[in-house]
């Protein structure tokens, strides 16, 4: 089972969702880490190839955009409440923002 790591302020964000999306959101992510594809996702190429969202709705509309095509991990870049029908700009610059700095880093290894 892969690890997850959390960047920015993303543990934080889905720690402060209602508990139902918080639970749902952590019971697709272990299905992610155990290679398995969450009940509700799409592709998210605006932000990287590979990176994903995962569509939490309990209570609310609640996203969080993953990466889970490295094989070291499940990086988590962003997680927010979704309030309009369109995903924010503001949303997806935070999330491609940590997507390029994981890759660079990586590259640097």
């Amino acid at each position: 089972m892969k690890r997850i790591i959390w960047l920015g302020d993303s543990l934080d964000r889905v720690r402060h969702f209602p508990v139902d999306a918080m639970h749902d959101a952590g019971y697709q992510l272990e299905r992610i880490q155990g290679g398995n594809e969450p009940a509700d996702w799409k592709a998210m190429p605006s932000v990287g190839l590979g990176v994903n969202e995962l569509r939490v709705r309990a209570g609310g509309a609640f996203r969080v955009i993953y990466v889970a095509k490295l094989a070291e991990a499940v990086y988590v870049l962003h997680a927010f409440q979704k309030k309009s029908r369109k995903t924010a700009r503001l949303d997806i610059e935070v999330a491609r923002r940590r997507f390029r700095a994981l890759i660079e880093e990586r590259r640097r290894q």
